[in-house]
């Protein structure tokens, strides 16, 4: 089985936006009346998804995509609680639904209703809806809900602690996951997300979380951002500062995702990371589309990178299931129930 960790619903039916312009309007005109979640039809879901994800899915040869909300549009940056959590709610709500339709090709996570260092009461509310009623497998963690400016507290902070007591207890992972950028000095998709996934995994170095939560575990997305390349100055920062080497630190808790659009980049983040660690994905129809005019491969079709990543079957097999399934084991316990 080959399983895609990172999906998002960046083809929702237009009605669904809808409901977010008006959420918006009213917060900018509070006299307008407060806007209800799009009632969208089976019929609309099939049609954004078949000719899109599911479609693109098959073609490449995958089989199950863990499928949450578009990622630049979670919007923590708005900072209305009561806009938050609706809106995390409507998102979900609408994932959920295509699980429904497709149930052997999708697997929901779920967004989070986080503000600029808001309380996480709804957050942790919310992760419990979706994982105890609706049968979540993982959040998306915002580590920056500010959009850009970067005024929360680190992961290691105990401001996060009861979402990560939440999060060991229902014993669901969290990929680290920035929405847009409100900040003109970071591009939403070149530099936020990449900042993002650079900076969650410093603060792991600086910090020790998973003593305090040994069970905790957290994807970092594309490929880990820098981490790859600059393994050695993470290494000597450690050294340096008196703390732990994280290839013994983090790497029981500390996963990394294949969203790199390239050869080079695949075959290092192997050789760097290591197959224990790293978990198929491809974020389709995201951030990166079209096709390389040098390989003529699509950015975003990762499964033939890692086709041609010098790995013996063990280890693809790693990359492209066992792995996932371990890290996220609601997961593997459904797919285990449907005997796959």
């Amino acid at each position: 089985m080959i399983i895609d960790i990172h999906g998002h619903y960046t083809t929702a039916p237009p009605q669904h936006q809808a409901f977010r312009d008006a959420q918006l309007a009213r917060l900018a005109d509070p006299s307008l009346p407060a806007p209800q979640p799009a009632a969208i039809s089976d019929d609309a879901i099939r049609e954004s998804v078949e000719h899109n994800q599911l479609k693109v899915l098959r073609e490449r040869g995958a089989d199950l995509m863990l499928f949450s909300p578009k990622a630049s549009g979670m919007a923590h940056h708005v900072p209305d609680p009561v806009t938050a959590r609706d809106w995390a709610r409507a998102n979900n709500d609408l994932v959920r639904r295509v699980v429904g339709l497709f149930p052997q090709h999708f697997a929901a996570v779920c967004q989070l209703p986080q503000t600029a260092n808001g309380p996480l009461d709804d957050a942790i509310a919310e992760l419990r809806r979706c994982v105890e009623q609706l049968g979540f497998v993982g959040c998306n963690l915002n580590p920056d809900p500010s959009g850009g400016h970067w005024n929360a507290p680190p992961l290691t902070d105990p401001y996060w602690y009861s979402l990560y007591e939440t999060m060991a207890e229902l014993d669901v992972p969290a990929m680290i996951h920035v929405s847009t950028s409100c900040n003109p000095n970071f591009h939403t998709l070149g530099a936020h997300y990449l900042n993002a996934d650079t900076s969650a995994f410093m603060q792991f170095v600086e910090g020790d979380l998973f003593d305090r939560f040994p069970t905790l575990r957290f994807v970092i997305p594309h490929g880990g951002g820098a981490v790859p390349y600059h393994w050695g100055r993470y290494r000597g920062l450690a050294v340096r500062m008196g703390r732990p080497d994280p290839a013994q630190h983090l790497m029981n808790n500390v996963y990394f995702d294949t969203c790199v659009y390239h050869q080079p980049g695949i075959d290092l983040l192997h050789r760097v990371v290591g197959t224990d660690n790293i978990l198929f994905a491809s974020e389709m129809l995201g951030a990166v589309r079209g096709v390389d005019p040098a390989t003529g491969i699509a950015w975003d079709d990762t499964k033939q990178y890692v086709d041609r990543a010098r790995l013996t079957d063990e280890q693809r097999k790693k990359v492209f299931e066992t792995n996932a399934r371990r890290v996220y084991p609601r997961l593997d316990a459904r797919l285990t129930a449907e005997g796959r």
